[in-house]
């Protein structure tokens, strides 16, 4: 293998001593190469690493089975080379010397073509760098030689893919979070500014984030470093139009492609290869929220829901409308294919569920195009930005008033998640209402419709929603006329988040303000007679009967939202009308009689249940959990519960699924008091009740912490928690108690194990003894991962592979396997590996390389 460096024609990329990260796709590759792949794509957009990526997958590999490698760069071809220009790039990176008449693809194939000892195949490899401009050509070239050379395999590199039959694409995401962060601070050092301290880090961490956790960027940022404090950075970067990275000066002059050396360089390169009608779409795109790729590495759960827009936002937005007179127009039917053509080149990331399909820009692209935008404007495209902003603003405000009004039944779950996966963009039209004079009752519109469909619950935080609301309203205020009805819809939704942050004298404060509002004439006693219908709308009646709920633990509280529940029914207003009964539900089984505790609850659920509404019902079902605990059977009430957890936890409800939580305490703690006060308890189910509550307890302390909910705020829910941990506090002493507590605490609430721990399918064991005596302990990390390799049938040579070592030293450790574990046999290694590690090695079986057959086993 010719190892030249990047100044000589078709050599391989030199070693570097900082690759960062990359473990997961190096593995991928190498496991490719071992097995029948003969064409493998390393996919992304510009910059992202897919070069180095390649350099270190197949030096690895080189350096494990020594095969010969050949590097061949087609960046200097111009854009669009035919199947001949770039057949005459690859024959300068792998013939060094060529006196012959032949043709370059047969002295390419004869070159490839070589044999062993043994008369067989040889594996070679061939990388082909930056297809993308050239893709026609770099295709048919690799199709004729794969069919021509048996034993070639081909790693290609390319913003798009290659489109060969059996081609094997390989993604380069972002960096994780760990690696972007190594990355900078390498990169900041050899600036001469290493990152030290605790706050610079969280600094890097945002701005790592807002440039996507993307490689090259991450370099030109820590490259300001030199110029710039790390505050100044993160300030540069808005995500709008006029967002600082795109005059951030160039990168280093040499070592480096010179397509990359700014951040738009980079993206300019992929822009330039799209059509005109394809970079009209991308630009008016730059509209919608900017979205993300993230690392597979990254837990990120099921945020890939919560990003970008779908189909119809796109084309209602950015689609000519018919009869349009333009030179360049994008039509309706057209959006779909010019989408599928921008994710093709890595401009627009695409997010997809079973069930959906959205398409999103990453920020930097998003920046780019906003800008690219606006020069459209100085033309034949007047005020494009505005015009767009426009629809965007009504587009979404549409759709949520829509959702808000038809959430009640069986669609609800499916406007909720559009609501989930549309929340940035949601936000984005608030904020575009804001600076735009006079549309901040688009605004507020949609905030409304966000609370009333209870999207803060699920999505965003109940502080973001807030503020939102508090601005819009605040600038709807200078309009003449005010939106009144609007505006106390508002204030009477922004009581109940109010009461559920439990800031209960703003909430008190902000109530009197709603019935100045709706009534200015109202009485200063009106508080005195919650009996007595004064005259509110629904909206605030529901207010009211919350804050009397929560706030002031008031039995009235049932007469109030029964009443607002009746004005919503009158005006058709089913979904609020729902969220009424429901309050009244959970009031009636804490604070009324037995009778009511028992009717009103069980009506809420049978009512939920035949609506079809699967949240609503799940609330129902926890209102009826807590008439079993009070007046009832408090076991029956654990089933109830935990079923109403089942369908809360899929669905993101941190919220509901807290208070399920919280309930099963309640729960198990009166099973607790029942026991006691029969004849003869038995001590080891009282204990066992009473450490699941301890650690459920100390699971939801936890969770609270993290999502912000003060339980001691919280009127009855409150107390009913102080009381059952009074009682199994008692059952358990205060030392054993809080070694329960403590243990629960440790549960990872983004895990959502203290949820698991309640489901019943996690459970908390006391922490065994390491077994010292057990051979696999004398094993090194290194030895122990190869150990599980061979156990799953990996070849030493495939070992090798996997790992970026010589094979030498893999013999070297498998020798050493063998004689710690005093065993003559790879099968034997089975019996050494402890229970734990049996799924990853069944894991790696299922994983196993199937070699070349033209290649020998070792």
């Amino acid at each position: 293998m010719a190892t030249r460096g990047w100044d000589r024609v078709g050599g391989l990329p030199a070693a570097t001593a900082n690759f960062v990260g990359r473990d997961r796709e190096l593995e991928t590759i190498s496991t490719l190469l071992l097995s029948s792949a003969r064409l493998i794509t390393l996919t992304g957009p510009g910059g992202i690493g897919k070069t180095r990526l390649a350099a270190e997958a197949v030096r690895r590999y080189h350096k494990a089975r020594s095969v010969p490698v050949y590097w061949a760069r087609l960046a200097r071809l111009v854009k669009g080379c035919d199947r001949a220009a770039v057949e005459e790039e690859v024959a300068k990176a792998v013939l060094d010397v060529d006196f012959s008449g032949r043709s370059v693809f047969d002295a390419l194939v004869e070159t490839f073509a070589v044999a062993d000892a043994a008369g067989r195949d040889r594996q070679i490899v061939l990388v082909l760098d930056n297809c993308e401009h050239v893709v026609v050509g770099a295709g048919e070239l690799i199709a004729e030689l794969l069919e021509a050379v048996p034993g070639l395999s081909v790693v290609a590199t390319s913003r798009e893919a290659i489109g060969w039959i059996d081609e094997r694409l390989v993604e380069v995401p972002p960096l994780t979070r760990e690696q972007a962060l190594a990355l900078f601070r390498q990169r900041a050092e050899q600036a001469g500014h290493p990152i030290a301290e605790r706050e610079q880090i969280t600094t890097v961490e945002s701005i790592c984030r807002h440039v996507h956790n993307h490689p090259l960027y991450i370099q030109l940022a820590a490259a300001r470093m030199r110029l710039q404090p790390l505050a100044s950075i993160l300030d540069e970067l808005s995500g709008r139009a006029a967002d600082g990275r795109m005059r951030w000066s160039p990168g280093p002059r040499f070592g480096v492609d010179p397509r990359h050396r700014a951040v738009g360089d980079v993206i300019a390169w992929s822009y330039e290869l799209c059509t005109d009608t394809e970079r009209l779409l991308l630009d008016r795109m730059s509209v919608f929220a900017a979205g993300y790729d993230p690392n597979p590495q990254d837990n990120i759960g099921d945020r890939v829901l919560d990003v970008g827009a779908d189909l119809e936002a796109i084309q209602a937005v950015c689609a000519d409308d018919p009869g349009t007179d333009a030179v360049v127009r994008v039509m309706i039917d057209e959006v779909e294919g010019l989408l599928e053509r921008l994710v093709d080149q890595s401009l627009v990331s695409v997010h997809m569920t079973a069930t959906t399909v959205r398409y999103s820009l990453l920020e930097s692209i998003r920046v780019f195009a906003q800008q690219r935008l606006i020069e459209r404007s100085t033309g034949e495209m007047n005020d494009e930005p505005a015009r767009l902003a426009a629809r965007h603003r009504r587009y979404y405000r549409d759709k949520v008033l829509y959702a808000a009004s038809h959430w009640f039944g069986p669609t609800e779950r499916d406007l909720l998640d559009w609501a989930r996966a549309e929340w940035d963009n949601l936000l984005t039209a608030i904020e575009s209402s804001l600076a735009t004079p006079g549309e901040s009752v688009l605004g507020l519109e949609i905030c409304v419709g966000l609370m009333v469909l209870r999207v803060p619950f699920f999505a965003g935080s109940l502080r973001e929603t807030r503020r939102w609301t508090e601005r819009t309203l605040a600038a709807t205020r200078v309009l003449r006329p005010q939106p009144v009805e609007l505006q106390t819809d508002a204030v009477a939704q922004l009581v109940l988040i109010l009461l559920c942050q439990g800031q209960l004298e703003d909430a008190e404060r902000m109530l009197e303000d709603c019935i100045l509002l709706c009534l200015p004439e109202a009485r200063a006693d009106w508080r005195q007679n919650p009996e007595t219908d004064i005259g509110l709308p629904a909206a605030v009646e529901f207010a009211w009967g919350a804050e009397l709920l929560l706030a002031r633990s008031d039995r009235r509280a049932i007469t109030v939202l029964t009443r607002a529940a009746d004005k919503a029914h009158r005006l058709g207003s089913e979904g609020p009308a729902s969220m009424c009964e429901m309050f009244a539900a959970l009031a009636a089984s804490m604070l009324g009689s037995p009778q009511q505790a028992r009717e009103i609850p069980r009506r809420n659920l049978d009512n939920a249940t035949a609506s079809g509404a699967w949240w609503t019902k799940s609330w129902a079902e926890l209102a009826w959990a807590i008439t079993l605990t009070q007046h009832g059977n408090p076991t029956e009430a654990l089933a109830v519960g935990r079923a109403a957890l089942a369908q809360q936890l899929p669905t993101g409800d941190q919220w509901g699924a807290l208070w399920a939580v919280e309930i099963r305490i309640w729960s198990l703690a009166q099973i607790i008091t029942d026991t006691i006060a029969a004849a003869n308890p038995d001590r080891a189910t009282l204990t066992a009740l009473a450490t699941e509550a301890a650690q459920l307890a100390g699971g939801t302390k936890t969770l609270r912490a993290r999502i912000g909910v003060g339980i001691e705020n919280m009127g009855p829910f409150g107390a009913e928690t102080a009381k059952a941990i009074g009682i199994v506090r008692r059952v358990l002493g205060d030392n054993t108690f809080t070694v329960a507590e403590t243990r629960g605490s440790r549960l990872r609430p983004e895990l959502t194990e203290v949820q698991q721990l309640a489901l019943g399918t996690l459970h908390i064991e006391q922490p065994a003894r390491n077994d010292t005596r057990s051979p696999w302990n004398e094993l090194s990390t290194a030895e122990r991962q190869v150990a599980i390799l061979a156990a799953a049938g990996w070849t030493n040579t495939a070992i090798a592979a996997r790992r970026g070592n010589s094979s030498r030293t893999i013999d070297a450790q498998v020798s050493a396997i063998f004689q710690k574990l005093v065993i003559t046999s790879r099968a034997d290694i089975i019996g050494f590996v402890p229970k734990n590690h049996i799924d990853h090695v069944q894991t790696e079986a299922t994983r196993r390389p199937h070699l070349h057959r033209h290649q020998p086993h070792r």
